[in-house]
């Protein structure tokens, strides 16, 4: 059975109100497809039953499983590649030439299950020229389910396929029975925790460079603003921002400056 528009309705608003993610008509598939399992857990015939008793009893818990359940956690290791490789081979070259603490302060926003954020941590490590460096990385992500994924750090051979070099998988990761489990020493050097991007951020202090790829995309342009000016304000001056393929600050927020890195868009504080 299709969800009816009465329930859509109420979904989209819901997440909206939540998180900030709009869910376009024509998207009644995705909704029902991801309510089905919290229907079924609770008991319900179908997702249409599961939406009336949400809107007659909204539990901050029911609220959070919805929104959850709505969230994209699409995710690979070294996704994309090419942002990646203009992170090894020009941004974090040039701000180690700036930086005489030997410190570098690192966030990725919407991290989902970790894959990000270790890839980030693995690519610090593996350059000669910050060897003995102090790498901090801030990894944070609305689902507290996903934060708990990434912090465990344990990886199916499926998810391992996905984007990691053999090189990589031998030197970074271990055996754990069927599954890989990423090194502590890289885990580290990560800080998990759960942050909605659409609200106040709490003290994060200064980075110099942030990922906050294929995020903005769910947002409207109102969001994205506000979202990319609260980032701007914990950037450090000459900080990177690096967004998704198919996300720009051009238009949206004039506080930023694009610089073309080989294939990459990269984004700069406007000074």
């Amino acid at each position: 059975m299709t969800i009816s528009p009465q329930s859509f309705s109420f979904v989209r608003e819901l997440v909206r109100a939540e998180s900030a993610i709009v869910l376009e008509a024509g998207k009644e598939y995705l909704v029902e497809s991801r309510l089905v399992p919290l229907a079924r857990a609770a008991g319900h015939r179908d997702v249409d039953a599961y939406v009336d008793e949400l809107s007659r009893r909204r539990t901050p818990a029911r609220l959070k499983n919805v929104v959850e359940a709505l969230t994209t956690n699409e995710t690979s290791w070294f996704r994309d590649a090419e942002p990646f490789a203009v992170l090894r081979n020009t941004v974090l070259p040039t701000l180690a030439r700036s930086r005489p603490d030997r410190s570098l302060r690192i966030w990725a926003g919407a991290c989902s299950s970790g894959q990000e954020p270790y890839s980030i941590v693995m690519t610090a490590l593996d350059m000669p020229e910050l060897a003995g460096w102090r790498i901090e990385l801030l990894a944070t992500d609305l689902s507290e389910e996903m934060i708990d994924r990434a912090r465990g750090g344990e990886y199916s051979q499926l998810e391992v396929n996905r984007g990691l070099p053999v090189t990589s998988l031998i030197k970074h990761f271990e055996r754990s029975g069927p599954s890989w489990r990423i090194n502590q020493s890289i885990r580290d050097r990560v800080q998990l925790r759960q942050l909605n991007l659409t609200r106040p951020f709490p003290i994060l202090g200064r980075f110099d460079v942030v990922f906050l790829r294929n995020v903005l995309i769910y947002f409207d342009r109102e969001t994205k603003r506000d979202v990319l000016q609260r980032v701007r304000q914990v950037m450090a001056p000459d900080g990177y921002l690096f967004l998704g393929a198919a996300e720009t600050t051009m238009g949206v927020d004039e506080g930023w400056e694009r610089e073309l890195l080989g294939r990459t868009s990269v984004y700069r504080p406007r000074s």
